[in-house]
Parts: structure tokens; sequence; C-alpha cells
């Protein structure tokens, strides 16, 4: 771990930290190197099994960026029980949005009959960033033609009060607009959600190049106030 530490040290960039600092509130300034995301990507792929092995073991991490070099690794992982496990045993340690955002596998496409379930239990915890990842699960694996109405029903039960939850269901909604209007419309029309939410989803949708503008104008119209 010495050695991984040292190499994220020996990256660090001091205008990439000061310029990505204030974007993420969460993070202890201490524990940011500034290291640009492209390198811990690359860095993640060179890693041995052994050594990444024993790196995802080592739990909790000390800077940022070994969380995000774990992220990484949690997305390049091509075994879905062993993803599973290991993105169970990380996400507790997960304290941003910057880190949460970053675990993308397109391997669960392979096993979204499996991975609903456990999304399913996940949006029902007290952990926010657990819950945040679930709800990104559906909005980057479960929307388009695999899209259900439960999925947006299970979103409405998130019993979660914490900003970046709301953030992420926000951002679901604005891209389940784009991607099943008829089904993401009506849940706006019924207002199933906080105002915040609501409002939110509708600027996120407003500004996104994948709704049309016809369906922009409407959406405005049905801000809350």
């Amino acid at each position: 771990m010495t050695e991984i530490q040292n190499y994220l040290v020996a990256q660090a960039d001091r205008k990439y930290r000061d310029f990505t600092l204030p974007l993420i509130p969460n993070v202890d300034p201490k524990t940011f190197l500034g290291v640009r995301l492209p390198l811990l990507k690359k860095y993640a792929k060179e890693l041995s099994p052994e050594v990444r092995g024993a790196f995802m073991d080592s739990l909790p991490h000390v800077y940022h960026e070994e969380n995000i070099l774990h992220a990484f690794l949690l997305s390049n992982m091509k075994d879905y029980d062993v993803f599973i496990e290991h993105v169970d045993a990380f996400l507790p340690f997960v304290s941003n949005w910057s880190v949460c955002d970053t675990i993308c596998n397109k391997h669960l496409y392979k096993h979204l009959d499996q991975l609903i379930e456990v999304v399913y239990a996940w949006l029902k915890s007290k952990e926010v960033y657990r819950v945040r990842y679930a709800v990104k699960c559906l909005m980057n694996y479960y929307l388009g033609e695999a899209f259900q109405e439960e999925h947006l029903r299970k979103v409405a039960e998130i019993q979660l009060d914490d900003y970046y939850v709301q953030t992420m269901i926000a951002w679901y909604l604005a891209t389940g607009l784009a991607k099943n209007y008829d089904a993401f419309i009506k849940a706006i029309e019924e207002k199933r959600f906080t105002s915040s939410i609501h409002n939110k989803a509708i600027q996120k949708a407003v500004e996104s190049y994948r709704v049309s503008d016809e369906h922009k104008t409407y959406l405005k119209t049905l801000k809350s106030h």
C-alpha cells in the first residue's frame, strides 16, 4: 500500500487540486492530493491482480485518490459476484459524490435480473452513498428498454432525506424524461417527489440536449412554486 500511496503522492498536481477541491466539499483537504483522473484510470489497469486484491481489502483508505482508484478497479471487474461482494464492502467508506459516481461497470448489463434485487435492497439503506449508488444503477442500466414502472415506484419510496441522494434522484428523473418520457412525465405531473427534487429534475431536463424543445416547454409549466 505504501507503494501505491507513494505513486499517488508523486502524481499530485497542486493546480488541479486547487481547482477541483471546492467541487467536492465532503473531502478532507488533507486527504486530497490532486491526481488527474486519466492517470488514476490508467494506473488501475496496470496494477497486478495480487496488488489489486490487497489494496481493495485495505479499507479504509487514507487519500481521496485511493478511493477513486478503488472505484476504477470496481468498474473494471468482470465477475458479477466478486463485484457485488467488493462494492458492498466499499460503499460504507464512500464519503462523497465523486467517488460514488466513478463506479460504473459496463459488465453489469449482463446481470440485470440479479442486480435489480440488490439495488432494491440498497435503496432502503440508511447509508447516503449506498442509496445514491443504487439510484445511479437504475439510471445507468435500467432506462430505455430495461425500464419498468416498479423502478420509479421504488425510488419514490426512498426515505433518506439527504442532498446528495436528492440530487441523484433528480438526475435520474431528468434522464428518464429523455429516455422514457411517458412514464416519467406522469411522475412529474403527479408530483410524486418533493418540490426540491421535482424542480431540480425539471431544471436538469430543460438543460439536456436529449429532451425535445416541445417537452422542455411543457416541463417549464410544471415547476412547483
